[in-house]
């Protein structure tokens, strides 16, 4: 061996970050490329060849981030994101602040200069110490790794920790977590095998750790490598490390977590009473598949139910149409409910913000958090997500079947009021999401985009159309534009072979064309991308600005058109695009399987929403006489 042979004190911390991440659950990471970083995405790389997980590497860090939020937005397991110092890091903002405000677990790892080059005027150095500020649920900085002994539990404890933080455990909000890793040079290994970690060295368990108290984080991710096993390679003593690097044995984590995803054991409590006249409204939820049981809770009690158009569960009892049933004012005031049971953030519609503060009406809140979501500050009352369990024999069919009934019949009348409206305006965005609703096959993971298009699907679709196993989400933390291509590409990547849609205005796919920019070496998702193109910002016609006293300004200031022509966009990057003008053809689009990323482009006007609106209330109020 050479004299001057020996794995690197940058090599080292990097290798065992990766390696305790892979040990605690971790099975996706995204890598951005840089200098400062090269000893992590050496580790990444080595990994992923491994096949002990899957890198995605991406050359624009916003994209990057929010592609790590949405690999994890539906299997709720973090996912790192890895960039090296200075403006890389501060690209990350949106993603990790939609992260924190969606309660989606993420791990920011950021390389940084060592403390002795900050402050000096050194190249791409910033202070990236607390930089996303309340954002983070946790934030570590490591010291500058060193070649000497008692480092690794150090690195290996503080990974575990920042797993149970990023997934709320024991008693917090899931979210991101920050790590940040001083390096100083030698920056790249002196050879390849100094990357690998000799799993043989931890057979034993004399060196001194600790037992583990309860079962690891399970890993849940779908088509993601599972082999939790340490790699082969170089023992520490070839390596001449002044200590053991392998980790606990058998591929065990330094730190074992309880799984902060089951079930909580049921305690006493008064749960949720049995109120005859109840509606249930579904808001968005961080964990899609949490909207089951409370739904499985109004089913079990008769209680008809509102929805939001996101989460994954049995749409039976749901209202068609979301809350338009609600433009019927004397209707409703004839069937008011004596109370609101709301589950998750509701963000959408101005009437159901109206009907909760009718003082009339009692609301309560069920949370899965530490928090719950009261803009309004009309909650009375607040319970646990341990309450639905507890509370279903108590409010087994409780309902006042009479007045259930008449909300089943209206919603059936406003439903064969509106659906000619609503088909009869294609091309539209509520045409548009009409038939996405219909035409999803099973299992489907959609990704909606923000501003119209999550309100035209929540007011065109009838839940009794949308097939089953289909899951639903936005980033609705913060309910921006921005990542939502590569928010969906990390939803269609964590869910195959199942069938993934992205349905978004084209201001919000403008905003994230760089989600497009993928490596021939990188994993592509089959995702099909609808576009519905008014050519700039058609929310704002349905609000204040697009009041007709305020028009001579608005198409510069809120209009925004851009004249893009989104089809020369897609060749430049190889996606396939297609314009559609024909429902049957985006029918056919919809329920068939991707092969790859294709964009189906649907040009629409962008005058005459604010008509329609209201032409929608006008055949729901005469449904309703």
């Amino acid at each position: 061996m050479r004299e001057d042979a020996g794995v690197n004190p940058s090599t080292a911390i990097a290798t065992v970050l990766i390696d305790e991440l892979i040990r605690q659950g971790v099975r996706e990471a995204v890598l951005c490329p840089g200098s400062r970083s090269a000893p992590l995405a050496y580790a990444l790389e080595a990994a992923d060849r491994e096949g002990r997980l899957r890198l995605h590497v991406r050359v624009d860090e916003r994209s990057a981030a929010y592609l790590a939020l949405g690999l994890a937005k539906v299997t709720r397991v973090p996912v790192p994101v890895v960039t090296t110092s200075g403006t890389a890091v501060a690209n990350l903002h949106p993603a990790v602040l939609e992260a924190a405000q969606g309660y989606v677990p993420m791990i920011v790892l950021t390389a940084d200069r060592p403390q002795e080059l900050r402050g000096t005027g050194a190249n791409q150095t910033t202070d990236q110490v607390k930089i996303f500020g309340s954002a983070a649920r946790w934030f570590h900085e490591f010291g500058t790794p060193e070649r000497r002994g008692g480092q690794q539990a150090i690195w290996r404890s503080v990974v575990g920790r920042a797993m149970a933080e990023a997934q709320g455990h024991p008693a917090g909000d899931p979210g991101p977590v920050h790590l940040n890793v001083p390096l100083r040079e030698p920056l790249v290994p002196d050879q390849l095998s100094d990357l690998s970690i000799d799993a043989s060295a931890a057979e034993s368990d004399d060196l001194g750790w600790s037992a583990e108290v309860s079962t690891a984080t399970e890993a849940t991710a779908a088509g993601a490598p599972t082999d939790t096993s340490a790699a082969s390679g170089m023992s520490t003593a070839e390596l001449d490390w002044p200590e053991p690097l392998a980790g606990r044995p058998h591929g065990e984590p330094w730190l074992s977590l309880r799984n902060s995803r089951t079930r909580k054991e049921i305690a006493g409590g008064a749960g949720i009473a049995p109120v005859p006249r109840t509606l249930v409204v579904l808001g968005d939820l961080p964990d899609p598949a949490a909207v089951a049981e409370l739904a499985e809770l109004a089913d079990a009690a008769g209680w008809p139910i509102i929805a939001e158009p996101f989460g994954s569960y049995r749409r039976g009892r749901v209202t068609p149409h979301g809350p338009l049933l609600l433009r019927g004012a004397d209707w409703l005031s004839d069937n008011l409910p004596e109370r609101i049971l709301i589950g998750g953030r509701v963000t959408l519609d101005r009437s159901l913000a109206q009907l909760m503060r009718n003082p009339a009406v009692t609301v309560e809140a069920v949370t899965p958090l530490t928090s719950w979501a009261d803009p309004g500050h009309v909650v009375r009352r607040v319970h646990g997500w341990d309450d639905i369990e507890r509370s279903r024999d108590v409010v087994a069919a409780c309902v006042d079947r009479a007045w259930s009934a008449r909300w089943r019949a209206a919603g059936l009348a406003v439903a064969e009021a509106v659906t000619p409206i609503i088909t009869g305006s294609w091309p539209s965005g509520p045409a548009v999401g009409h038939i996405v609703a219909q035409s999803m096959p099973e299992n489907t993971g959609i990704y909606l985009g923000s501003s119209n298009i999550a309100r035209d699907m929540d007011l065109c679709r009838d839940p009794r159309d949308i097939a089953r196993g289909v899951v639903s989400v936005g980033n609705r933390g913060l309910a921006g534009i921005d990542g939502v291509v590569s928010s969906a590409i990390g939803m269609a990547l964590s869910r195959a072979p199942h069938p993934a849609i992205a349905v978004m205005g084209d201001l919000t796919f403008l905003h994230d064309t760089n989600a497009l920019l993928i490596g021939p070496s990188e994993p592509r998702p089959d995702l099909t991308i609808v576009v519905i193109n008014d050519n700039g910002g058609g929310i704002f016609g349905t609000l204040e600005p697009g009041r007709e006293a305020l028009a001579a300004p608005y198409e510069r200031i809120f209009g925004t058109p851009t004249d893009t022509r989104i089809a020369a966009l897609c060749e430049a990057h190889g996606i396939a695009h297609e314009i559609v003008i024909d429902e049957d053809v985006l029918r056919e689009r919809i329920s068939s399987h991707a092969k790859g990323i294709r964009v189906c482009e649907i040009p629409i006007a962008r005058s005459g929403q604010r008509e329609f609106r209201a032409a929608l209330d006008a055949a729901v109020v005469s449904a309703l006489s």
